[in-house]
């Protein structure tokens, strides 16, 4: 069965349209981009720290406090979130 224009048209126009988000992070900051790790890399880097990923969800005011702190913080939210929650759970245990 042959294609109908309009489909080749748009499988043509979605093509394009992934090569233009796969090419767009080499365009504009190229230097910054290579500069992080990958997620692939990223992800090796955290295991080898023993990290592991934990969601949750939390109040949209104590995220913004979080997000506040953790701008200043030397390690980022994670070195953050690491202090708090060793400080409370020490705190608890007393």
């Amino acid at each position: 069965m042959a294609m109908k224009k309009f489909d080749l048209e748009k499988n043509k126009a979605l093509k394009l349209a992934n090569d233009l988000k796969q090419s767009k992070a080499g365009r504009f900051g190229s230097a910054a981009t290579q500069a992080a790790p990958d997620r692939r890399a990223q992800r090796k880097l955290d295991q080898e720290q023993g990290l592991v990923p934990f969601a949750c969800k939390l109040n949209a005011d104590l995220v913004a406090q979080l997000k506040e702190r953790a701008a200043t913080h030397p390690d980022g939210m994670t070195g953050l979130l690491t202090e708090v929650l060793q400080r409370g759970l020490a705190a608890e245990a007393k």
